[in-house]
């Protein structure tokens, strides 16, 4: 999975957290366990950060760990274990940049819950970083910032400050000047949050 480092930057090494450690309040189960085509939606977000230009997959788990470590059966991953994955999103965050290889140079921080996020997006969102020199790269879709989103080792300091359930949010809104951002002109790959938006999902394009 790891790839060469591009002449002249010095930035190489990023590597994936997925979190997938949620309480999935609104679905009323493990969303992330919910099939699209047959595949759990925790293992296509899986698959697509790994044929990503990543240096390694670290997976958040929490709730239903043991059927979520089931579930990515065979794929090259790390699970970073998150107990109180119920007090909120940061603890995750806190928990995935805690895992990152020590030779990584970056973190891109991904949801499960956006099995759309594809190889494309993703490997955008990693040239950007390692071509330009910003802490911080997202995407914009369509003139809305969304996920996944990249932070340099140097951001990693303020990563584990986080609390709530709000995740990174407040750091991005209070440092703009610090992000580069990669335009993409799709709308935003849908969360899945609720049996509704499983449905949508499910359903596809009508």
């Amino acid at each position: 999975m790891s790839a060469a480092a591009t002449p002249g930057t010095g930035r190489s090494a990023v590597s994936a957290v997925l979190l997938a450690a949620g309480a999935s309040r609104r679905f009323g189960g493990q969303k992330l366990l919910a099939p699209l085509r047959g595949v759990p939606l925790v293992r296509i977000a899986a698959e697509n950060l790994l044929a990503s230009p990543i240096h390694e997959l670290i997976v958040v788990i929490g709730r239903e760990a043991a059927a979520m470590r089931a579930a990515l059966e065979g794929l090259p991953v790390r699970f970073a274990p998150n107990p109180r994955w119920a007090a909120g999103i940061s603890g995750s965050v806190r928990a995935g940049v805690r895992a990152v290889a020590a030779d990584a140079d970056a973190a891109l921080v991904a949801l499960a819950d956006q099995p759309s996020v594809g190889p494309d997006i993703v490997a955008r969102l990693i040239g950007a970083y390692r071509a330009g020199s910003a802490p911080i790269v997202a995407p914009v879709y369509a003139g809305v910032r969304g996920n996944p989103v990249v932070f340099d080792r140097s951001v990693f300091p303020e990563l584990l400050r986080l609390r709530g359930d709000v995740g990174a949010r407040r750091l991005l809104a209070a440092n703009p000047e610090r992000i580069e951002v990669v335009a993409f002109d799709i709308p935003a790959p849908p969360d899945v949050d609720t049996p509704t938006e499983y449905a949508r999902l499910v359903l596809g394009p009508r």
